[in-house]
């Protein structure tokens, strides 16, 4: 997907000619005031917008995880693209904050999950440790506790890098696909949303494989404790309550103990029913759940059941996640997820609110 202009132009408000079709509003020859303006403007911006089908689809741009992840997801499968990877990393680069860390949203505070995958993503990419953008983030992440105190879905990633022991996350085996419903947590008690993201990530946590990682780049110098001698990755009580805590973590240690004790033939049983349950959801055209930690969990699932780069659900997937991409000619980034849905109800409720005839037309045909 190319960059489209951006709209800041066509809302410029007074210099805009209204069309023949505005609101009718004013008598012929009376003054609009601005607002009138801006909007007959953001209506011939959007009626320029839509898609030949009658849809919206415009970009949608989240934090730095999305990319940082891709670039991860290059290096974990062995697939390097090198002019995808330099443009991500330049957009990676530019949305750096005065900090030194990386924000969840435009302006706001670090934050150390986002911060320790960008970091890792653009050493992937080849930035020098020691160049001065890396070196602060390096800073910014280590005085705050470095990366052991990452969230669950970073510690995963980096476990698969081997960054850090599997202790350091929470234990979840794929036999969870075996419980009935009845039982009091199994995966038909979380959202579908969650279940795409968790069923492939059950595969991956269960069988522990290691990325490719093809030039051997880790990221010790992001812990204040070296990770294999870290004790404290199960920093915040769950709910703010000690008590609740200390009995997950003491079921975690004794489900963890006894996994040794799974026959293999029921091992097997769960890893082909989360298989199963993935490729029954994997849409050809969107992929897993339509959204990229799902997407990017499913790929990876699907190489680590030794589904070839050739395979069709392997490249169905790979193509989901690629029609995420937004490039220009110097940076690129990734969507996490097509918007096309929302967008095209958006701008319709918006042209069916403006009201002209034009506006009309539009919204109808995007109804359509």
């Amino acid at each position: 997907m190319s960059r489209k202009a951006g709209t800041s132009a066509a809302l410029a408000g007074t210099e805009v000619l209204l069309r023949a079709d505005a609101p009718a509003r004013k008598l012929p020859g009376e003054k609009l005031s601005p607002l009138e303006y801006a909007i007959a403007a953001a209506r011939d911006e959007l009626i320029r917008l839509q898609r030949p089908d009658g849809s919206w689809e415009l970009e949608l741009e989240a934090d730095c995880t999305i990319p940082a992840e891709y670039i991860m997801m290059m290096h974990f499968l062995g697939e390097l693209d090198s002019a995808l990877e330099a443009k991500l990393a330049a957009y990676l680069r530019q949305r750096q904050a005065g900090y030194g860390g990386w924000p969840l949203y435009h302006g706001g505070a670090f934050d150390m999950s986002c911060s320790v995958k960008v970091y890792f993503a653009l050493k992937l990419a080849g930035d020098d440790p020691e160049s001065p953008h890396m070196a602060r983030a390096r800073a910014a992440i280590l005085e705050r506790g470095g990366a052991a105190s990452c969230n669950v879905f970073t510690r995963i990633a980096l476990a698969l890098f081997g960054q850090l022991p599997w202790r350091g996350v929470p234990y979840i085996p794929v036999e969870i696909m075996l419980l009935p419903r009845w039982f009091p947590f199994n995966i038909h008690r979380v959202s579908y949303w969650s279940r795409t993201v968790m069923v492939p990530l059950l595969i991956l946590c269960t069988l522990k494989p290691r990325a490719r990682n093809p030039h051997n780049v880790g990221i010790r110098e992001l812990f204040t404790t070296p990770p294999e001698e870290e004790r404290r990755y199960f920093r915040r009580p769950l709910g703010g309550s000690a008590a609740l805590a200390r009995v997950f973590f003491s079921l975690d240690r004794l489900a963890r103990s006894l996994d040794g004790l799974i026959p293999r033939a029921l091992r097997e049983h769960a890893l082909k029913r989360a298989e199963a349950w993935m490729l029954e959801r994997q849409n050809g055209e969107d992929g897993l759940g339509a959204i990229f930690p799902a997407m990017v969990n499913a790929l990876e699932a699907l190489a680590v059941r030794g589904y070839s780069p050739d395979h069709p659900h392997r490249r169905g997937a790979k193509r989901a996640l690629e029609k995420l991409l937004v490039e220009d000619y110097s940076s690129a980034y990734c969507r996490p997820c097509v918007s096309t849905v929302w967008d095209t109800a958006l701008a319709g409720l918006a042209m069916q609110e403006e009201g002209s005839a034009g506006a009309r037309a539009a919204a109808l045909r995007g109804l359509e």
